[in-house]
């Protein structure tokens, strides 16, 4: 394994799991068995590696996410499919990490940001739009406008002020909302279709 590609799946490891801040490059470098200096020769500096970090994530979720929908199984199976990634992303990541890279690395944050709008928006409207044509979804709604409702809903749970409250559970409530908002456009044959293959799967 190059130098490069070892630093970056340490630093995922590391960021993830403990924050991006508490993670010093002297950590990286004496968990990947490296010297600091290697890593400098590959990133210029730590933000240079947190925009890398991130950049090599969301290209994961993108690799995941275009391999379901080359699966053809169809809407249902891609929403039960996109949701269970969803979790595991999010199940993955200490909630730690949004709030710091949202406030101190901006430039990162605006990569998830061009994802979420380029790739995810673009997925919803398709899926929504087959669903009306298979019958699964509720003819009348307007694709883009439920795709904005979608994106909205994922970009609010991400807000710093959800994470003072020691309470608050990321995962438990994207999932709650997902369920709701599906359940608000679902046909009965939809709701079936959805509800059978969500017991397959789990």
């Amino acid at each position: 394994m190059d130098a490069r590609k070892r630093i970056l799946e340490v630093a995922t490891e590391q960021f993830t799991r403990f924050g991006v801040r508490t993670v010093t490059m002297e950590d990286l470098a004496r968990q990947a068995g490296i010297s600091k200096k290697t890593i400098y020769q590959e990133f210029e500096d730590k933000k240079d590696l947190v925009n890398a970090v991130f950049t090599t994530i969301l290209e994961e979720d993108q690799r995941k996410l275009s391999l379901i929908l080359e699966q053809g199984d169809g809407v249902i199976e891609h929403l039960v499919k996109t949701s269970r990634m969803m979790r595991d992303r999010l199940t993955s990541i200490n909630p730690l990490v949004i709030m710091e890279v949202q406030k101190y690395f901006p430039e990162a944050w605006k990569l998830f940001e061009s994802f979420k709008e380029q790739t995810i928006k673009k997925d919803l409207i398709n899926v929504l739009d087959l669903g009306k044509q298979l019958g699964y979804f509720r003819s009348e709604i307007d694709s883009r406008v439920l795709a904005k409702v979608r994106l909205s809903q994922i970009t609010t749970a991400f807000e710093p002020r959800n994470f003072a409250d020691p309470d608050y559970n990321l995962v438990e409530e994207q999932m709650v909302i997902l369920d709701h908002f599906l359940h608000g456009i679902f046909t009965d044959k939809g709701r079936q279709a959805y509800l059978a293959q969500k017991d397959i799967f789990n």
